[in-house]
């Protein structure tokens, strides 16, 4: 996959027709195979023609503001790219001035404050009424000094705001030994891309700077309480305040003339960086990452046309999205094609879509084929393992991770190809791996193995709200359904080390927790369809689970849940039914209670009569997880593929038809698991 076949990827999933088709409330039943038909024809028309599936994953405007900035750094601030982006964001604006992180949610000062300053560079006026909305709302959310420490950074990055207001990143981070209690793979995967060419950026402190009239004075609602973020913590001997004293020490510490390490911290670090970029479409794949990247290339003086830089520049224009209409660009904080690819398998698998199709071989064939077989971060905390897991991009061969994997292995496992040895020596690799990575506490996180050193999110700089990837009930029930879709019992101590895991993570009310998918739905459907993997979903746990899901089922026969529920747990499983939140709740229902459950039965009716007559659904809403109370998703392609799967596995269960599992169904035996660890 190159950036330019990457740029030319129809976003198949755009302008879905909304015509609904109209299936009468109440007979269900006689129209199911109509429905799952339809769904199945029009999820098999979204593949691309090598195999894979890849629907929008699409973002809040933060990332259209960071484009913005980019340019201007670039001294290409005035080019259409950027009106475009500017267009974007002001078509994004609220009636209140403000902008939010997910459809329907209130204005969010870090957005706010991003998308002002990327409208002035653009060109926009201070006094045009707009703008002076936007001002008012930055001043009723607190100010520009009560912004997140990443917008603080860049702000000074190019002189909008003083250095005194960002965080201390110095590159001798980097080199701290891994005994040491913060060091760089103590930080989740994500920040670790994020912050080393951050810490370029802090120690050369290039020259970027703006325009007078760019700054950004107007926003600061009270300018002598600049460095509110740095404020002590009442409790005066707390972690945060630790910090806080260190990042004071680093601050006095760059005022020095002479700084020992610093040359060879800056070495490690650039060395760091141009690793991680080879092996990779772009710098992690993300666009912040890919974006620090070019800033700390240019900070370490390579040319705007170097090829390094043009090919992040590439990488980054390549995750686009323009609506000639509207004459707007956005963009997506980065591409989902394997785990598309592999939801999008087992549903059609699950509606009776035999292993042998065309379809599903190319499929199976192309995902094999994107098998990372080579090294990557997670071996630093994991060094006796092989590689064998799969990433979420095309190519992100340093960050492999579990969710994907053990989605992935699913989808193989009941997909057929030309080399059936190959195949199984490929998901013996993969569950090897996925074993492998399992965390001290039971579960698994998402890209790095015990990842879970609370203390650093007291760091200035961990206010992203990931700064760590501990264990999450979400991964660790997809795991738990891998394993037991490949015939793994529950007797196993693998799985039994999960299951103490969630029993301990299980909230009061029944629910689980949904670290990447919006929330307590999709975290609770996902561990009773794994408990149902193995056979373990009448557990007096299950029974709760259940209890709550039918609590929280909308009078209308669906399920929703806002991304308010992250900041406020009362909201638990609470919002406008969806689609893709319906089909969870009733995955998870179908586990326990079966087909014949009144509760069932009026979900199936909702997806019916919701759908469209080309087989898909319609969805405004973000459903999908990136930080929780930080940034949230919209996967295109959840609408579709969630919806299929539970209408078939509803139809199955009612036919009581059995998908059979492939012959090659890997023994537990075969796969070594010492200590507790794979």
């Amino acid at each position: 996959m190159t950036p330019e076949s990457l740029g030319m990827q129809e976003n198949q999933t755009a302008g879905a027709a909304t015509k609904r088709a109209r299936v009468p409330a109440g007979i269900a039943d006689s129209h199911l195979d109509t429905v799952v038909q339809r769904a199945v024809r029009h999820l098999l028309s979204l593949q691309a023609s090598d195999g894979y599936w890849w629907g929008e994953l699409e973002a809040d405007t933060t990332l259209e503001s960071d484009c913005i900035l980019l340019h201007h750094v670039l001294q290409d601030g005035q080019n259409a790219r950027v009106r475009k982006f500017a267009n974007y964001i002001r078509k994004k604006q609220r009636a209140d001035g403000g902008w939010n992180i997910y459809p329907q949610g209130p204005a969010e000062l870090n957005t706010c404050v991003k998308a002002y300053f990327a409208l002035k560079l653009a060109g926009d006026l201070p006094s045009a009424a707009h703008m002076e909305r936007a001002r008012k709302k930055i001043h009723e959310l607190g100010g520009v000094e009560r912004a997140n420490s990443y917008v603080r950074f860049y702000l000074a990055m190019v002189g909008a705001v003083g250095w005194d207001m960002a965080p201390a990143i110095p590159p001798e981070l980097i080199l701290l030994p891994g005994w040491a209690p913060v060091n760089l793979y103590e930080m989740s995967s994500w920040t670790r891309a994020i912050i080393v060419p951050l810490s370029i950026i802090y120690a050369v402190r290039p020259e970027w700077r703006i325009a007078q009239c760019e700054n950004v004075d107007e926003l600061f609602l009270d300018r002598k309480n600049a460095k509110i973020a740095f404020a002590w913590n009442k409790k005066i001997f707390s972690w945060r305040n630790l910090f806080l004293t260190i990042d004071k020490a680093l601050k006095w510490h760059e005022r020095l003339p002479w700084k020992p390490l610093r040359r060879r911290a800056l070495a490690e670090a650039e060395r760091w960086l141009f690793e991680h970029m080879e092996r990779s479409e772009g710098l992690a794949t993300i666009i912040p990452a890919m974006a620090n990247s070019i800033y700390a290339m240019l900070a370490l003086g390579k040319r705007f046309d170097d090829p390094l830089v043009h090919r992040e520049l590439r990488w980054i224009n390549a995750y686009e999205i323009e609506e000639q209409k509207d004459n707007t660009l956005r963009m997506q904080p980065c591409i989902s094609p394997l785990w598309d690819t592999a939801i999008a398998m087992v549903s059609l698998e699950e509606a009776g879509v035999a292993g042998s199709h065309p379809a599903l071989q190319r499929a199976a064939e192309w995902l094999i084929d994107h098998q990372i077989l080579g090294p990557g971060d997670w071996q630093i905390k994991n060094k006796d393992a092989e590689p064998g897991g799969w990433a979420f991009e095309f190519r992100n061969d340093f960050f492999p991770d579990v969710d994907d994997t053990a989605f992935i292995l699913m989808a193989l496992e009941r997909a057929n190809g030309s080399d059936a040895e190959g195949f199984e020596q490929s998901a013996k690799r993969g569950l090897a791996w996925l074993l492998s990575m399992q965390n001290r506490d039971g579960g698994w996180g998402a890209f790095d193995r015990d990842n879970d050193k609370a203390l650093l999110t007291n760091i200035p700089f961990a206010d992203h709200n990931a700064m760590i990837d501990p264990s999450s009930a979400d991964v660790t029930a997809r795991t738990i359904e891998c394993l037991g879709i490949f015939g793994w019992p529950a007797s196993h101590a693998a799985i039994q080390k999960a299951l103490a895991y969630l029993r301990r993570t299980q909230t009061a009310e029944g629910a689980w927790y949904g670290r990447w998918g919006v929330n307590y739905v999709y975290g609770t459907s996902g561990v009773l369809r794994a408990m149902e993997a193995i056979h373990c979903n009448h557990s007096p746990e299950c029974q709760r689970a259940t209890q709550w899901l039918k609590s929280v089922q909308n009078a209308d026969g669906g399920w929703g849940e806002s991304c308010r529920s992250y900041e406020d747990p009362k909201l638990k499983g609470i919002g406008e039914s969806t689609a893709s939140q319906t089909a969870w709740g009733l995955i998870g229902l179908l586990a326990t209670v079966g087909p014949d459950d009144a509760a069932v039965t009026r979900g199936i009716e909702w997806l019916e009569q919701h759908q469209n007559e080309d087989g898909s659904w319609s969805e405004d809403e973000f459903t999908g997880t990136g930080f929780p109370c930080v940034f949230y998703l919209k996967y295109h392609l959840y609408r579709n593929s969630f919806p299929l799967y539970a209408l078939a596995r509803y139809r199955n269960m009612k036919d009581g038809v059995k998908i059979m599992p492939r012959s090659f169904q890997v023994d537990p035996n075969q796969i070594k698991y010492r200590n507790g660890r794979g």
